[in-house]
């Protein structure tokens, strides 16, 4: 190899110190370690231990210490259907802004700045495919989409997946993640109470099972509504479920409430879910809960 030329001081260019011990050395640059992608190492937010995410991600993003982190449509249709097979139903187009809204910012550029991160167009996705072999419609509310807010888009997703378990005869479980109404529809937003209501009613009147698995968290008009009309209530563990938050409740009744007020396990301890299920033994527990309520539906409709 021909010796480098050297530089304006004499020495070889890329000599370093070592040169003036031993003639002829010459620096070299160390090669650069593999970059390690930000994302591979996830925070518990229970515990502040720091897990690798594929680790994470084989146990159903369940932490160590059992924290069930929060998940959006795509994980919760593979981990809930046989073999993660499903069928995805489109969901309605609503108007973006009937009211023209403003508070900070225009909404149009919230939804907008949604979609972008989420790639949804709204807080509502429908899945049609098996659990524990039985059909069934799934719907998934997803947080991160504006904390999962009913609005004229999520009310309309929500009868579509109602309509879509009358046309095949199939039973509706909806899992459910919300902060409430969405305040930029007003009163539109309210009035998707209803509607979600009339839905679930026109369901029972066909004998159709609907269960709801109520997640993390699950509060205001949501909870006031279709969350609360199931004919069976799930909870994950440690999911905040509620109308009014716990702080709020605090400071208007000026008392100290009981420790996990509002948490799955108080409720289930007071009737208001059926059972608090970890997420492995989510799809096994739907499954055996929607064949016990279609055999006793097969048997209505053969007599």
């Amino acid at each position: 190899m021909a010796p480098e030329s050297p530089d304006k001081s004499g020495k070889p260019k890329g000599a370093g110190w070592l040169s003036k011990l031993r003639p002829g050395v010459r620096k070299t640059e160390a090669p650069r370690a593999a970059e390690t992608p930000d994302d591979l190492w996830v925070k518990c937010p229970d515990t502040g231990e720091l897990i690798y995410r594929p680790d994470l991600e084989a146990a159903l993003w369940v932490t160590p210490s059992g924290f069930h982190m929060r998940i959006g449509p795509e994980q919760r249709f593979r981990y809930t259907f046989d073999d993660g097979n499903f069928e995805r139903i489109e969901t309605p187009v609503s108007p973006d802004d009937p009211l023209k809204f403003v508070d900070q910012k225009p909404y149009p550029e919230r939804l907008a700045a949604a979609r972008k991160a989420t790639g949804a167009t709204d807080a509502m996705a429908i899945g049609y495919g098996k659990i524990r072999t039985v059909p069934a419609v799934l719907l998934v509310q997803d947080f991160s989409f504006l904390g999962g807010s009913l609005g004229m888009s999520a009310g309309e997703g929500f009868i579509a997946a109602a309509r879509e378990a009358l046309k095949r005869e199939a039973p509706l479980v909806a899992v459910t993640a919300s902060g409430g109404a969405r305040m930029q529809e007003g009163t539109l937003s309210l009035m998707q109470m209803a509607r979600t209501t009339l839905a679930i009613q026109e369901l029972k009147a066909a004998g159709l099972p609907y269960v709801v698995l109520l997640t993390d968290p699950t509060t205001g008009g949501v909870t006031a509504s279709y969350a609360m009309l199931g004919d069976i209530h799930l909870a994950e563990p440690g999911a905040l479920i509620g109308f009014t938050g716990p702080r709020i409740i605090e400071q208007t009744i000026r008392e100290t409430l009981p420790p996990g007020f509002q948490r799955s396990e108080y409720l289930e301890d007071k009737g208001m879910v059926d059972a608090v299920t970890a997420r492995k033994d989510i799809p096994q527990r739907l499954g055996s809960i929607l064949g016990v309520l279609m055999a006793g539906r097969a048997s209505r409709k053969a007599a």
